[in-house]
């Protein structure tokens, strides 16, 4: 067996907690390193926070990287990723499990996430983007469709969403968002979309910029409280699997969003795979 590697996750939350438990296991993993980490985090076996880094230092990053012998960097939260962590690490030759700045608008952007959605024909609730209020409004009061969806076009830390009952609490979501300015400058551009009703389904995939292998459904729930009501969170909960979904209806999600943003990714030469 090749020698043990040393691999640095960037993260503190839920998602790095599970990605560090999990990479623990692998006899290939030496010392599973978190930076920033958490108390929890730190309980692991084989893990070790970095407190001594600050992560939005990209240069100390890989630095430290260098010279602790780190074999892969995989970043969990957005922000480093749309500020471009990725580039950084890929220019330094360190290996990163992550897109680079462009291809991490996907996220970071609604506006240019829903925009890209609609050059290649992946399917998405009907919208339209504005920077002015009054505009918003005006839209939210015409729409032929229930336009109640109220997004910061920005990262919010899963808390730019507004799900509004009616026009009117869509409208005092919008003046929040431009004109108070709730979430600072990720609330620039709001993102005005239809109002769709469901069950949720996540479906998360591994992709190489041309092939997509998808893990298990999963169910995130959002909203503060039962029954869908109070505002949406970073996120309340998830199970997975998640028996919703059916087989079939998992393979058109795969063809028909998964695959077309991979593909149209790179269409646009955007690189959207591990640096």
């Amino acid at each position: 067996m090749s020698a043990v590697k040393n691999v640095l996750v960037i993260g503190g939350g839920g998602r790095e907690h599970a990605i560090c438990w999990k990479l623990a296991q692998s006899p290939k993993v030496g010392t599973v390193f978190a930076l920033p980490g958490s108390p929890g985090i730190q309980q692991l076996d084989k893990v070790t926070l970095v407190g001594d880094v600050s992560v939005k230092n990209f240069d100390a990053i890989v630095s430290w990287c260098k010279s602790n012998a780190i074999h892969l960097v995989a970043v969990g939260p957005e922000d480093p990723l749309a500020e471009g962590l990725g580039d950084a690490l890929q220019a330094a030759g360190i290996k990163c499990f992550g897109p680079g700045r462009k291809g991490a608008q996907i996220e970071a952007d609604k506006n240019w996430s829903k925009d890209f959605m609609h050059r290649h024909g992946i399917p998405t609730a009907r919208y339209s983007s504005f920077t002015k209020a009054e505009e918003a409004k005006a839209f939210i009061n015409s729409a032929s469709y229930e336009a109640l969806v109220v997004k910061a076009s920005g990262l919010a830390a899963g808390k730019g969403v507004i799900v509004a009952e009616n026009e009117a609490q869509a409208c005092a979501a919008v003046d929040e968002i431009l004109g108070d300015k709730k979430f600072g400058s990720a609330g620039d551009v709001v993102v005005v979309e239809e109002k769709l009703s469901g069950e949720e389904v996540s479906v998360l995939a591994f992709v190489d910029s041309k092939t997509v292998r998808v893990m298990l459904p999963a169910q995130d729930h959002k909203r503060l409280q039962n029954e869908d009501r109070g505002p949406n969170t970073g996120g309340m909960g998830a199970y997975c699997p998640c028996p919703i979904i059916k087989p079939q209806q998992l393979e058109v999600v795969i063809r028909e969003v998964l695959q077309r943003a991979v593909d149209g990714l790179r269409k646009e030469g955007i690189k959207y795979n591990g640096q």
